[in-house]
């Protein structure tokens, strides 16, 4: 919404008598070429009208509003626009923005007509309120294919929305810079021509079926039908051969086919994309040897920035680029500040960007470097993102160590008194004088209780001491340690049982004491560092 437009030289005699409130008529250019980059409108009205106008916020705040159809015409030009309307829409209304000398004409797919010198007609009502022309279509009679001419040599702008369930999502999957190459679009560069690959998928449709996809141009000169490859689940791959130079936006057509007992109905739909893609002539590239980086260390990243026709680098081109370096972390970086492309260079010009990362930055994490260049005058501008991984070197390889384990107490063999008996098992984890030490100790297998301790061994080396407990009911316990590399051991620790057993005229009691103590690598490989079996048997005979 935008008031108090004025010109240049307005502009200027209201700050020599005190400072004026009123857009210049460049910063009101640059509100419009925003809002028609974004899909939106750009609505001139004066302050008094203003409440007036705000219809449009309501509308397009809405549930369920999807674009059917949008032009802009700068410079404007008298021209007839169609479109086609499903039977899914509802609520349809057409936005008109130009000067007041501007006028239209609508044609419903039945052939009835309106024109903008009737504001209430059969086809439906508009109200004007400064720029903007809001026409609201009669609920009857919506579905086919319907017609606004324009006739205005000044610049305009047509929208035409309304509330449906069925839309339509896209992503541009890979784009082909000519024979230089490809570049992934996930990484944010801007397209600078040649092919490209789209997954369209159409929501909310099930029985909805594209026909149609095409990359339209914003002066709607020109339009760029791409290959359809369905992939299931209303998802479609689109490839288009040859896109469109400079602002464009996305067109959908398709058949809806909706089925009931009695009889099978068909009507054609549309969707258009709202957000503009604008290709780039400038081609930014940057390769690292590596995408990994260790904290405290500085990387350099050399790039290519390059002038492009139709996706191909233009080995005449020349000109000079202003650069800039950012990356997500704040970590210290370096860049030329502009690179300039020479007459004989091929059209291309180099630079290094370095990145020191802080020797603080934790392991593990990542940093996006992101190089921008632009050429000031053209007003163009593209880039490239590149992510780097922060990994710290590992030099702890050994896998904590189990030591000294002990068990006490004695549990009775009767399953029936586990419950009223506990035994216990203790042991010390160290990952030695040169580890990482250790970072976390669990249970693996065990319903008992575990304790720890520290102490300092007779070499320096931290030792964990571990103390468990546990009922007799539960007689095994694995308690697993991991280092601050991710190394990984265990000690195993088992409850020592009272067995009874009875022979003719002898009466035999025999305790076996059995504790077994392992370590683990992280790749499963065990191995005992103490075992003992203390077997003691007591023999009383019995005389008769």
């Amino acid at each position: 919404m935008l008031t108090g437009t004025v010109s240049s030289r307005r502009r200027r005699r209201g700050l020599q008598g005190g400072r004026s409130r009123s857009l210049s008529e460049a910063d009101a250019q640059l509100y419009r070429d925003l809002s028609q980059a974004s899909g939106g409108q750009s609505i001139e009205v004066t302050k008094t009208d203003l409440s007036l106008a705000t219809t449009v916020i309501e509308d397009a705040s809405t549930s369920g509003v999807v674009t059917v159809f949008q032009a802009v015409r700068s410079p404007g030009k008298p021209e007839n626009f169609t479109f086609l309307v499903d039977g899914s829409i509802k609520n349809l209304t057409a936005y008109i923005t130009g000067v007041s000398s501007l006028t239209f004409s609508l044609t419903s797919s039945t052939g009835v007509s309106q024109s903008s010198s009737e504001s209430s007609g059969p086809l439906g009502s508009f109200t004007t309120v400064g720029n903007l022309r809001r026409f609201t279509f009669n609920t009857d009679n919506q579905t086919g294919s319907w017609e606004i001419s324009i006739n205005s040599n000044d610049p305009y702008s047509l929208k035409v929305t309304g509330q449906s369930s069925v839309n339509f999502i896209y992503n541009l999957v890979e784009a082909h810079e000519g024979a230089h190459g490809d570049f992934s679009l996930k990484e944010g560069r801007v397209l600078t021509g040649g092919n490209a690959s789209l997954l369209v998928s159409v929501t909310g449709g099930d029985t909805m079926k594209v026909t149609d996809v095409a990359l339209v141009e914003g002066s709607g000169s020109r339009e760029v039908n791409g290959s359809l490859q369905s992939v299931g689940s209303g998802n479609y791959l689109v490839t288009v051969n040859g896109v469109p130079e400079g602002a464009f936006v996305l067109r959908l057509r398709g058949e809806d086919s909706t089925t009931s007992r009695s009889t099978t109905t068909s009507s054609s739909f549309q969707r258009q994309g709202s957000t503009q893609i604008r290709t780039s002539s400038i081609s930014v590239t940057a390769q690292a040897n590596t995408t990994t980086t260790e904290p405290g260390t500085t990387i350099s990243v050399p790039f290519t920035v390059s002038i492009t026709t139709n996706g191909v680098v233009n080995d005449s081109a020349s000109g000079t680029f202003t650069v800039r370096a950012t990356n997500d972390r704040s970590y210290t970086s370096t860049s030329p500040t502009t690179v300039s492309i020479a007459a004989g260079s091929g059209g291309k010009a180099n630079g290094t960007v370095t990145l020191t990362v802080p020797a603080s930055a934790a392991s593990g994490t990542d940093v996006t470097l992101t190089i921008e260049a632009e050429n000031a005058a053209t007003s163009d501008t593209n880039y490239a993102v590149l992510r780097l991984s922060v990994v710290a070197k590992v030099t702890d390889f050994t896998r904590p160590v189990c030591q000294a384990a002990s068990v006490s107490d004695i549990c009775p063999s009767s399953s029936s008194l586990c419950g009223s008996s506990q035994w216990e098992f203790s042991a010390n984890l160290t990952d030695g004088i040169n580890g990482t030490g250790i970072q976390s100790v669990t249970v693996r297998q065990g319903n008992g209780t575990l304790n720890t301790s520290m102490m300092t061994g007779a070499g320096g080396e931290n030792i964990t001491v571990i103390s468990y407990s546990a009922s007799c009911c539960s007689q095994t316990v694995e308690v697993v340690a991991v280092d601050g590399a991710g190394n990984v051991g265990t000690c195993v620790g088992q409850a020592r049982l009272t067995v009874h057993t009875t022979v003719p005229s002898v009466n035999t009691t025999a305790a076996v004491n059995t504790t077994a103590v392992a370590t683990t690598t992280s790749r499963g490989h065990t191995f005992t560092t103490s075992q003992f079996l203390l077997t003691s048997v007591v023999m009383s005979l019995l005389w008769k």
